[in-house]
């Protein structure tokens, strides 16, 4: 599909508490070289934990909208004013944003929540038939909104295990590939979960966006 608009929703700025930056940036070059049309788009919220990337140390809170304005060079729009019906699919970049501010993974493994918004977003694109992707650690939302859904998160993890107890399935994928659940529209890649630096990042981002594609079409 040419032209089709792709949103992709960030949580932050880095990858111990916001979006990755290789992954987000890898995902919006690869969307760019499909001819698609990406959307950035980001919660108006507290991120629940910031750290110094230097010293692993805490920082004063930040927000996620404001941080994931850095990522999308300014260009970015509030969740909230977020309509899946204006958008061809979904995408979620990893960094631990995505498990510590999109749901409460990081802190409640498989028992967890997640955001309102982030949870009507979904619920609402895939209701509508709209591929989602989903890259490292970001599979984990969908495994705890949509049953049954295959994903990756690179190997057998720990992650992998809390993600069938919640009721998804997981199959094992290298970097520079990609998972894709055809029946129900969604397409994950490990990045980082496997990846030994950001040109597999991008090999598999180029992957997931080949097939998210093919979903789209």
């Amino acid at each position: 599909m040419e032209g089709g608009r792709v949103l992709v929703v960030l949580s932050g700025c880095g990858n111990r508490d916001g979006s990755e930056i290789h992954e987000s940036t890898a995902a919006l070059i690869a969307l760019d070289e499909a001819g698609l049309e990406a959307v950035c788009t980001a919660p108006r919220v507290a991120q629940k934990k910031t750290v110094s990337h230097i010293t692993g140390g805490d920082l004063p809170g930040r927000n996620a909208f404001e941080e994931s304005a850095r990522i999308a060079r300014g260009k970015v729009k509030p969740l909230e004013s977020i309509k899946a019906s204006d958008y061809d699919a979904v995408l979620f970049p990893g960094g631990m944003g995505a498990a510590l501010t999109l749901c409460t993974y990081a802190q409640d493994g498989p028992s967890c929540s997640v955001l309102p918004g982030i949870e009507e977003l979904v619920h609402s694109a895939h209701g509508a038939g709209k591929p989602i992707a989903a890259m490292c650690i970001a599979p984990m939302i969908l495994a705890r909104l949509l049953p049954g859904v295959l994903l990756t998160l690179g190997r057998e993890c720990e992650a992998a295990e809390h993600a069938r107890a919640m009721g998804a399935r997981h199959r094992e994928c290298g970097a520079l590939d990609a998972v894709v659940d055809a029946s129900m529209k969604v397409v994950t890649t490990p990045a980082y979960m496997v990846a030994e630096g950001p040109s597999e990042v991008l090999s598999g981002a180029r992957r997931m966006v080949e097939e998210l594609r093919k979903l789209m079409a």
